[in-house]
């Protein structure tokens, strides 16, 4: 069954819906059955990359808010954050538009590697402080989880994947997607937000057991012993 997650580099709310949504996936007995798809988003698409400005002013000039109300908000996410074992590191967030970040995710997805590809820009951000927008930084990432630097370097120099993000984003809002994370379980049922684990659990249960009904019956490896068959015969 396959999962298809929404989410923007950015979004502190989807590194720790990550988190909890990989919490419910870890215990869940069928988890060998479950696909998962990372999917683009952008949350400012408009956004300019500006190294130097402090997240804290952004966010209180962006909302119009105070630099005190800013920093509380910030605090409490931070606080979200450590609570499921992440480290949120605002003080050298750099803000960038994450657009070549999602390029490099489409990337790495056609080599299977979209969640190593989602997790390490997520650490990049809000960890390291990390320019996502930068070429360098990107190629060295696409490194880091196996992607050869030059192919990463190509892809960038060009428009390679643009077109797959701008899908993305289109398709989630055709889905109904008001923000991210936002998590689509077998094109059924959507999860908006970084829900509690047990939400996940739920969600994943009733998901799986409809997606396995279903499913059509297949042959079965059979131990062969005495039987009687359709023509009446007994061996």
């Amino acid at each position: 069954m396959k999962v298809e997650i929404w989410s923007d580099i950015m979004c502190p709310f989807c590194y720790i819906g990550k988190r909890k949504f990989e919490a419910a996936l870890d215990k869940f007995p069928e988890k060998d059955k479950i696909q998962v798809e990372w999917k683009s988003f952008q949350l400012n698409p408009d956004l300019k990359s500006m190294p130097g400005t402090s997240v804290y002013d952004h966010l209180a000039e962006a909302k119009g808010m105070s630099i005190e109300r800013s920093l509380q908000l910030h605090e409490q996410v931070t606080a979200s954050a450590k609570e499921v074992g992440l480290t949120y590191n605002f003080d050298k967030a750099v803000i960038a538009n994450s657009f070549d970040a999602h390029r490099l995710i489409q990337l790495a997805k056609i080599q299977q590697l979209g969640d190593a590809a989602e997790e390490r820009l997520f650490i990049a951000y809000f960890t390291e402080g990390k320019d996502i927008s930068n070429h360098e930084t990107l190629i060295a990432i696409g490194q880091e989880i196996g992607i050869n630097p030059k192919v990463v370097a190509d892809m960038l120099a060009s428009n390679d994947f643009a077109g797959e993000v701008n899908l993305d984003v289109r398709e989630a809002q055709q889905l109904g997607a008001r923000g991210v994370p936002f998590f689509v379980l077998d094109r059924k049922y959507g999860v908006a937000g970084a829900q509690p684990v047990e939400a996940f659990t739920q969600a994943l249960t009733q998901a799986f057991d409809e997606w396995r009904k279903a499913q059509p019956l297949t042959a079965l490896e059979t131990i062969e012993g005495p039987v009687c068959s359709t023509d009446g015969s007994c061996n």
